[in-house]
């Protein structure tokens, strides 16, 4: 392998695929990433054997061939070097070589074969969506996903077909987002999968560029080809939550306030919430809403608010980062909390919108 490319081209692709080459791993081809050079393209990829990125880029071929280098080191040498430097990246043996103006490093490989690639995924729905609605959608729910629960399937973003409906869930048993979208096309199938934490935080990172995405789903993973990048990502096996169980049908106590002040509110109450359980009571009164919050060292917090309600007098307790992860992804200026009674769940969401959801279960204080 021999090859010459502008150090900015190779750095782009870099920066492209990095992110799923973890520090540390048990297997040590996976420190690395794998170089294909044919005919003036480069195809660089990478894995942690749950997401796949490959990205392609110009090159000026010398000499076609293969290999694999640790991935970190050769994106932190071509980050360091000067702009407009021309790279020239040249194997040996079982050592690369990469030259820059008057620097020169030199990089252990690994062998091509033994890297795991994803070869070929069988679709079985492939779904247009425009990139900045999907990039929405995900920005709008995953924070929901719980982190390595023992319910493996709640560990990641469910993403469902429903004849021209596209929708993405994510829930971690207590609290629960929902954001929808109307597809340009019905769909072929109702379908539902789970795609890992790890494959919803890379796919959002590329999603910056407006046009279609075509996204294909198969029974065990789901591609989609965004400019010169192929997304591969390992789907969860398993079935995620009936959601629309939790979702309150009857909120008879609605609460309007202006999304910005209520916010501050919380966070200012939060400062002196039980660290732990991070615990605020919200006391409903007419046209009034008072937030109390308290501590173990006997700190207490108290927030009063002017807000629209004409419901009955009530109290009910909340995971306070949990309303205002809600209240940060709602872009409007006002925001509408819905009760049924004070023990039931909290919907929260834009005035009158049922495209974009949050649920927060209730907890005893």
């Amino acid at each position: 392998m021999n090859f010459k490319i502008p150090r900015a081209l190779l750095l782009k692709s870099l920066q492209a695929v990095i992110g799923v080459v973890e520090r540390k791993q048990n297997m040590p081809i996976l420190n690395n990433i794998l170089l294909t050079l044919t005919d003036e393209t480069l195809s660089i990829t990478a894995t942690d054997l749950e997401v796949e990125l490959i990205a392609e880029t110009k090159a000026e071929t010398e000499t076609p061939g293969e290999t694999t280098v640790p991935g970190r080191k050769l994106h932190d040498i071509c980050r360091a070097l000067p702009d407009g430097t021309d790279i020239h990246i040249s194997q040996a043996g079982e050592k690369v070589t990469i030259k820059a103006g008057r620097s020169r490093f030199t990089l252990a490989t690994l062998k091509a074969a033994d890297f795991p690639v994803v070869d070929k995924v069988t679709t079985q729905q492939a779904i247009s969506i425009p990139r900045k609605d999907l990039k929405r959608l995900l920005q709008k729910t995953h924070f929901a996903m719980a982190q390595q629960d023992v319910r493996y399937y709640l560990n990641g973003l469910c993403l469902e077909t429903s004849n021209r409906t596209f929708r993405a869930v994510a829930t971690d048993g207590h609290r629960l987002a929902l954001s929808e979208i109307a597809l340009k096309e019905a769909a072929d199938l109702n379908e539902q999968v789970i795609l890992p934490r790890k494959g919803v935080m890379e796919l959002e990172k590329l999603l910056n560029d407006e046009g279609d995405l075509e996204l294909s789903l198969g029974s065990n993973h789901a591609r989609a080809q965004i400019n010169d990048i192929r997304f591969t990502s390992k789907l969860i096996d398993g079935r995620f939550p009936e959601y629309n169980r939790v979702l309150p049908k009857d909120c008879r106590h609605i609460i309007t306030a202006d999304r910005g002040l209520l916010r501050q509110a919380l966070q200012r109450a939060a400062i002196l919430s039980n660290e732990k359980y991070r615990g605020v009571r919200l006391d409903l009164d007419e046209n009034k809403i008072t937030i109390e919050a308290n501590n173990p060292e006997q700190e207490e917090a108290e927030e009063a608010l002017e807000v629209q309600y004409s419901g009955e007098k009530m109290e009910i307790g909340f995971n306070v980062n949990y309303l205002l992860d809600a209240l940060s992804a709602v872009e409007e200026d006002q925001v509408e909390l819905g009760l049924s009674d004070a023990n039931s769940s909290c919907l929260i969401r834009a005035p009158g919108a049922e495209a974009t959801r949050y649920v927060v279960m209730p907890m005893r204080l």
